[in-house]
């Protein structure tokens, strides 16, 4: 009896723990796209903003799934969703591209960061109501990640307007049903 009280109190404390560790992942790999990003290896921080992308989809789900959702998991979950779909794949952009553009594209990269991060604080205090106010930062992130493989293909001033377009979407009003 007493082995089976000690099973069941682990799986339960690990079942508990299922999803803010998928999160912590996700921060994980965010960090070490900034880090690949610092040391030039930009490809290699596409593959860990990607992957970090899908540790961020499996954290809620098994938080629905397991019924784990809580408080200090969701604001656990912005603060690696701005390191990962906020700082690395802007510093991927401005270490790719926007570097040309001086002081504009420290401006630029910084205000994407910031409206990452305005982004995740309303959707920290907002109601959950099935709706996605503003384009969420993973996809942005994404989005911003996915056009670093086209630097050598557009104008390099097409990047500014792409990171701008962006960063507007994340703060502005429209809605998107969650899925």
């Amino acid at each position: 009896m007493f082995l089976s009280d000690v099973v069941d109190s682990t799986i339960r404390k690990i079942k508990a723990q299922t999803a803010n560790f998928l999160t912590l992942v996700n921060l994980g790999l965010g960090s070490f796209a900034i880090i690949s990003c610092i040391n030039g290896q930009l490809h290699l921080s596409v593959v860990f903003i990607f992957i970090a992308a899908l540790a961020d989809r499996f954290d809620g789900m098994a938080a629905r799934k397991l019924q784990i959702e809580s408080d200090l998991g969701k604001q656990l979950d912005s603060m690696s969703d701005i390191v990962s779909f906020g700082v690395a794949p802007a510093l991927l952009l401005y270490q790719g591209i926007l570097f040309l553009f001086g002081f504009p594209g420290v401006f630029f990269t910084i205000f994407y960061i910031a409206c990452g991060a305005f982004r995740l604080a309303r959707f920290n205090v907002s109601e959950s109501n099935g709706y996605f106010t503003g384009l969420p930062i993973t996809s942005a992130g994404c989005l911003l990640t996915l056009s670093y493989l086209f630097v050598p293909y557009f104008p390099s001033y097409s990047f500014i307007f792409i990171i701008l377009t962006l960063s507007l979407m994340m703060i502005s009003t429209f809605t998107l049903k969650k899925i």
